[in-house]
């Protein structure tokens, strides 16, 4: 399954900075996404910073697990990027890209690109109940934007 890709965008009427604010706050990620429910900076360097490392929990049908995050860009208003860890396998990346669009407001595209050895493919299944991971995921985006487009348009 490594290099599988899910990908979706919305826009939001909100600016880009509003929005940045918001996907670089991953404490909260757990308010929009599916599957997240949150977690917490770690480290010396904490905040969306490249470098910054995360501990995020995950609830599938079946269990929950950890994941340790890796900020690899942090360009306010304009991307947020993340690698997810389970130990020290790199299991997928993550990227919310944000540009301004002409009526006011910004686009914003959640991307997520599976490096999941295939042994830890069969393991994913098995913690989190899910099959079609590339399927699931993209669905996940999906509602994670809807989520997040309600807040930035909302004030929340």
């Amino acid at each position: 399954m490594t290099g599988a890709t899910a990908s979706t965008s919305i826009t939001v009427t909100a600016s880009p900075e509003e929005v940045y604010g918001l996907v670089s706050d991953l404490p909260r990620m757990g308010e929009w996404s599916p599957e997240n429910t949150g977690g917490r900076w770690v480290g010396r360097r904490r905040g969306p910073a490249v470098g910054a490392r995360f501990v995020g929990t995950n609830k599938g049908a079946r269990r929950w697990w950890p994941t340790t995050t890796l900020v690899t860009d942090a360009t306010p208003g304009r991307r947020f990027a993340f690698e997810t860890r389970l130990g020290p396998v790199m299991a997928a990346e993550w990227v919310y890209d944000i540009a301004p669009v002409e009526d006011g407001g910004c686009s914003v595209t959640e991307t997520w690109t599976d490096h999941r050895p295939g042994a830890l493919v069969a393991v994913g299944k098995l913690v989190t109940g899910v099959d079609d991971r590339v399927a699931f995921t993209h669905s996940m985006l999906e509602t994670t934007l809807q989520r997040l487009k309600a807040t930035a348009e909302n004030g929340r």
